[in-house]
């Protein structure tokens, strides 16, 4: 089970900035108010399947940024958070191919669930993805890594998770899963060998 953002994926594809390093300048939107009327207040239901992005998106830029469309934010946020970890893609690659199943465990809405598998590509390399809101649940809540377990037909005892964050690493723990808290301080195949032999 591998976390995307901030393991397989991370930051722009230019430089592996933060997707919104320069997002004033680019459209005139500061990150800290997007934040603050987005982010902070109805994030937690888009992410875990309860609101729609756009249809909660779209009144906070009609009063924010009236100039800046929906639709020209979401590609600019998704387009702007893609890079992808090659050496840790062609790990996964590596696992799958010795027959070892790999899914995406990651706290993700609906559009960019599908961006990551579709435009991103990752679709290619793992056999399915697991995301928070169509599980009704996100890291690191217990409900969360039953459903992953059971969508993956996988038992705990069998699952490993790859996660930078170390509370989620932690709970999975606690459903009896193996975990690994990523750092990028080595590489996948050290960080799995105990796991993977």
């Amino acid at each position: 089970m591998m976390d995307v953002d901030g393991v397989l994926v991370s930051g722009r594809p230019t430089d592996g900035r933060h997707l919104f390093a320069e997002l004033e300048a680019d459209l005139g939107l500061s990150p800290d108010r997007l934040r603050e009327t987005f982010f902070t207040p109805f994030w937690e239901d888009i992410v875990t399947g309860r609101e729609a992005l756009t249809e909660r998106l779209a009144p906070v830029l009609a009063e924010i940024a009236p100039k800046v469309s929906c639709e020209r934010l979401i590609a600019y946020w998704f387009e702007n958070d893609s890079r992808v970890d090659k050496a840790v893609l062609s790990a996964v690659k590596r696992y799958r191919e010795r027959g070892v199943p790999v899914f995406l465990a990651t706290n993700q809405e609906h559009m960019r669930a599908d961006y990551l598998m579709q435009q991103v590509g990752l679709g290619a390399y793992v056999d399915g993805i697991i995301y928070s809101a169509a599980l009704g649940h996100r890291k690191p809540h217990a409900e969360f890594f039953e459903r992953a377990a059971a969508i993956a037909d996988a038992a705990p005892q069998d699952i490993v998770l790859v996660d930078d964050t170390l509370a989620n690493v932690e709970a999975a723990r606690r459903s009896g899963w193996s975990a690994v808290h990523w750092t990028g301080d080595s590489t996948l195949d050290d960080e799995l060998s105990p796991y993977l032999g």
